[in-house]
């Protein structure tokens, strides 16, 4: 990510209000999430997805390029009352050392990154978020094409996992998201060889 990109999130978490509920995809597909383990939020900004991850019982490392960003979710942490591990990392490297239980991205596109996302997830460990697709321009210029998926692409960006529930559907705000709970599947033992 260019200095550019940085100080733009920066910016944007300085002069915005930012949303303080979590994204309300997580609330409809609870039931496929784990409640405890290690999770990762990926580009999670100011926190929201993160703190309601960690009110699950989840042990949260949140991954934003903006030092702001994080300071705010530093902030809705402690008064929410739980403990979100805060990495300032640039996600165009990929992702931070660590093997996941449930790994999030919501409102996020790096596709290479995808990769390492399903390589970091344990046996069993689920994949969740929501990304805007391209006719999301039918009604909004932002994001622009480059950060928006294909129709039909995030399942051909994640292969090996299981989809639990995949939807390509108008949110409330009119963006037009796909939405995914998708799991690694356990690995199975490899029989002892008789010699």
């Amino acid at each position: 990510m260019s200095e550019a990109d940085r100080l733009h999130w920066n910016e944007r978490y300085s002069s915005r209000e930012v949303p303080v509920l979590n994204t309300p995809y997580l609330d409809r597909v609870a039931e496929f999430l784990p409640t405890a383990g290690a999770a990762l939020d990926v580009a999670g900004g100011s926190g929201r997805n993160a703190i309601w991850l960690a009110r699950r019982g989840l042990d949260v490392a949140l991954v934003d390029v903006s030092e702001v960003g994080l300071a705010v979710a530093r902030d809705s942490a402690a008064s929410g009352g739980v403990t979100v591990e805060l990495v300032l990392h640039d996600l165009d490297e990929g992702l931070p050392e660590g093997s996941w239980d449930l790994v999030s991205v919501f409102h996020y596109l790096n596709r290479p990154l995808f990769a390492d996302i399903v390589g970091a997830l344990r046996p069993n460990g689920v994949l969740v978020g929501a990304i805007a697709t391209i006719r999301n321009l039918e009604r909004s210029s932002r994001p622009s094409l480059p950060f928006l998926l294909e129709e039909d692409e995030l399942p051909r960006l994640v292969p090996t996992l299981e989809l639990l529930h995949y939807e390509e559907t108008w949110d409330d705000e009119d963006r037009h998201e796909a939405r995914f709970v998708a799991k690694r599947p356990s690995e199975t033992a490899t029989p002892d060889r008789i010699l």
